[in-house]
């Protein structure tokens, strides 16, 4: 059922069943690395180019995460996928492997949680008895595309981020199945400050990650502190700093403690990550990683992901637009 304008409400709270999450050399020095189901020690995995590569990755993390639920891919009814390379490449031919139904989805780094949120839509309507959901980035390929290639040693300021070379997986099942459960999801709307320096996506983003969390605690009816945590991707040092101001602009109480944010997480102080990583493999990889495990542990109880994406493209840019921002936000509680 539908909450207030943006929040979808699941009756029959669907399972997420189990996450998968894989990586590559840097994210294997940082301070997440524990958390990996598979590390990459080549930036080509194996392949002729990076392109290729990122599809491996997430073949890689899709694959293990059928593992992990004793599932064959003719299970899956449904497979929901995205990526940043152009006409979503890899996620496009992840799906040919699977021959499932497919949707593909664009969100830029907010598309983890797109994912996540129409899988437990389908699923807790009976459109199928389980779906997959996954999203993938590469440093190399997401940088040649919207930026510059890193062969070209351009220097960027302190507020540019890391994109991640990871991807992140995920088996959403019928209600029951599982010891973590999908409540709701809060689909955010396009929020458009002017920010216009794609070395700053964190401030571009802050905004719509602010109008989405406020809407979803509104539409729902708690308080910010109802959750253990509230996650956020990726808005960086930067962004996560100019959330804090827009809440409390807005007289939201948040408590820093429990706001964090997962380009913050996945890599450590001595990485040269500038304001932290992004890329939508870095919150698929945090999530279905780092924070699935605590909340299977018990150690957190309620998590609300917070998705975040930069829409921008060499389009937009070459053509001097800002750069709109779009948040997604999923609630996930133990049963």
């Amino acid at each position: 059922m539908l909450k207030g304008r943006q929040t979808w409400w699941f009756e029959n709270a669907p399972s997420l069943l189990c996450g998968a999450c894989a990586g590559a050399e840097m994210e294997s020095k940082g301070p997440l690395a524990g958390s990996f189901d598979y590390l990459y020690y080549d930036m080509r995995a194996g392949r002729e180019s990076f392109e290729k590569a990122e599809q491996s990755i997430m073949e890689k993390a899709v694959e293990i995460a059928l593992q992990k639920a004793h599932l064959q891919k003719e299970d899956i009814d449904v497979f929901i996928a995205g990526d940043l390379l152009n006409q979503i490449t890899s996620s496009n031919f992840t799906a040919r492997g699977l021959g499932c139904a497919y949707l593909g989805i664009f969100g830029a780094c907010s598309t983890a949680v797109e994912g996540l949120a129409l899988a437990a839509l389908l699923i807790s309507h009976g459109y199928g008895q389980r779906a997959a959901t996954a999203t993938v980035s590469h440093n190399a390929t997401a940088e040649r595309q919207f930026r510059y290639p890193n062969e070209y040693g351009v220097q960027k300021p302190s507020a540019a981020q890391f994109t991640a070379t990871a991807a992140g997986a995920a088996i959403v099942a019928a209600a029951g199945e599982g010891q973590t459960k999908i409540t709701c999801a809060t689909i955010g709307k396009v929020v458009d400050f002017g920010v216009s320096d794609p070395y700053n996506m964190g401030a571009a983003m802050a905004p719509a990650a602010v109008d989405t969390v406020i809407t979803h605690l509104q539409e729902r009816g708690v308080a910010s502190d109802y959750y253990d945590v509230i996650a956020t991707g990726d808005l960086g040092k930067v962004g996560q700093g100019c959330a804090l101001e827009l809440f409390n602009r807005a007289g939201v109480a948040i408590k820093r403690s429990s706001f964090l944010d997962c380009g913050g997480l996945l890599y450590g102080g001595e990485q040269p990550v500038f304001s932290g990583g992004s890329g939508c493999g870095c919150l698929a990889a945090v999530a279905y990683g780092h924070f699935l495990n605590l909340m299977q542990k018990g150690q957190i109880k309620r998590l609300l992901l917070v998705g975040t994406g930069a829409l921008l493209s060499p389009l937009t840019y070459q053509q001097k637009e800002s750069i709109p921002g779009i948040a997604h936000a999923v609630a996930l509680e133990c049963r």
